[in-house]
């Protein structure tokens, strides 16, 4: 389904009605407009895939971890509308390929700019990784702070939410594993 922006504008220009505002006072004639412009943007990644035409390089040598830590990310959780945002650490062990390093927050961000829950979202970066790579294992640990919980409902700021999505030797071996999450959180378990 293709972005409807003018859709989006009479909706929003609809919900400043329906809260009681005036959408025709002067802050907020251009509200309707921004809004659509800002979720072309955060929800970029509706209907993206995982570029099959990431550069995938062989390698002969690699055969150790390679990980990427506090790669940001913004979303907006599904349920509320709210955003939710934090890091995400993804690893993978190669098994003959390795991509470059910049794919790895591109790939994150193609499942965190969509309506999202984290622990989807966890479980996708390693899916995606796995079927492009087809690797010896990938660990992804995703740390974020929820608006829906911050702002409304309960009501707790410091609240961090962590998942985790660990494939072949990140899931299967206990050594790999803990040297994952060590190495995922600064060489130290959670904060």
């Amino acid at each position: 389904m293709a972005f409807d922006r003018d859709k989006i504008c009479a909706a929003v220009r609809e919900i400043i009605s329906a809260i009681g505002e005036d959408p025709d006072r002067e802050g907020l004639q251009r509200t309707p407009e921004r809004v659509a412009d800002m979720y072309a943007e955060i929800f970029s990644g509706v209907g993206a895939e995982v570029a099959p035409e990431i550069a995938i390089y062989t390698t002969k040598n690699q055969d150790e971890m390679i990980l990427l830590r506090d790669v940001p990310f913004y979303s907006m959780c599904e349920h509320h509308l709210l955003p939710f945002f934090g890091k995400a650490h993804v690893a993978y062990l190669p098994n003959g390929k390795i991509i470059g390093l910049s794919k790895i927050p591109r790939i994150v961000d193609v499942f965190a700019r969509r309506l999202q829950v984290q622990e989807r979202m966890t479980d996708e970066i390693a899916d995606a990784i796995m079927r492009v790579l087809d690797p010896l294992g990938v660990g992804v640990v995703v740390e974020a702070y929820h608006l829906c919980m911050m702002m409304r409902g309960v009501e707790k700021q410091n609240s961090k939410t962590i998942t985790s999505a660990l494939r072949g030797a990140f899931r299967d071996d206990p050594k790999t594993r803990d040297e994952f999450l060590r190495l995922a959180h600064g060489g130290r378990w959670l904060e």
